[in-house]
């Protein structure tokens, strides 16, 4: 319902409610105050969805340095590892899913346990352990970003046994909301980033 109709309908309700009580109905909203109505709360939906936006950024902001040590000491894009965690846990280090999986980067208690981290609600240990294991499946893969997220997503086996991206929707949308995370994350960065890139800067997989 549009707001113009809600502020009918209430303007309605009112007369006759007045007509009830015996009381003179009120005057109907002059086009001009339903026109401010609107506006302001346009204005106020807005606002929020800004807020909002900006209250993402700062909470993935929050998590660069780690993301970035850890996709250095493991080799990988740190843009990459950036949106595989935007994607698992939208930044929230207290995510947990329906299958056990938990922290930043969605581990399960045995693959975390593999990979030497003892509390995946730790941002530092989940971000390690997330860094390592799709710098492992990087590896597997020949270095292709996508069949590594795939693995990541849907399990090795199954990117074996379909010699790439599997067929399920899932693992599909999952690898193609992590890339365009990335790109994204990469985009930002080259704005930011003086010409010839950040001096001292170390190498990682190229993806």
């Amino acid at each position: 319902m549009s707001v113009e109709a809600v502020v009918a309908r209430v303007s309605e309700i009112q007369q006759l409610l007045g007509q009830a009580s015996g009381a003179q109905p009120l005057a109907t909203p002059a086009a001009s105050d339903t026109t401010s109505f609107s506006a302001q709360l346009q204005q106020a939906s807005a606002a929020g969805t800004t807020t909002g936006a900006a209250s993402g950024a700062a909470v993935g902001g929050q998590f660069s340095d780690l993301i970035n040590s850890a996709a250095q000491k493991y080799g990988v894009d740190p843009a990459l590892l950036k949106g595989l965690i935007r994607q698992e846990s939208n930044f929230n280090p207290n995510a947990k899913s329906p299958a056990g999986a938990a922290g930043l980067c969605q581990l399960m208690p045995g693959t975390a346990a593999a990979l030497g981290c003892t509390n995946p609600l730790d941002p530092a240990q989940a971000i390690d352990a997330g860094a390592k294991y799709l710098s492992q499946q990087l590896k597997a893969f020949g270095g292709d970003p996508r069949k590594a997220l795939a693995a990541y997503n849907a399990g090795p086996g199954a990117v074996q046994r379909y010699g790439g991206v599997p067929p399920y929707a899932e693992t599909q949308n999952y690898v193609r909301a992590v890339m365009g995370f990335a790109d994204q994350y990469r985009s930002e960065q080259s704005t930011t980033q003086p010409a010839g890139g950040a001096a001292g800067a170390l190498p990682y997989t190229t993806v």
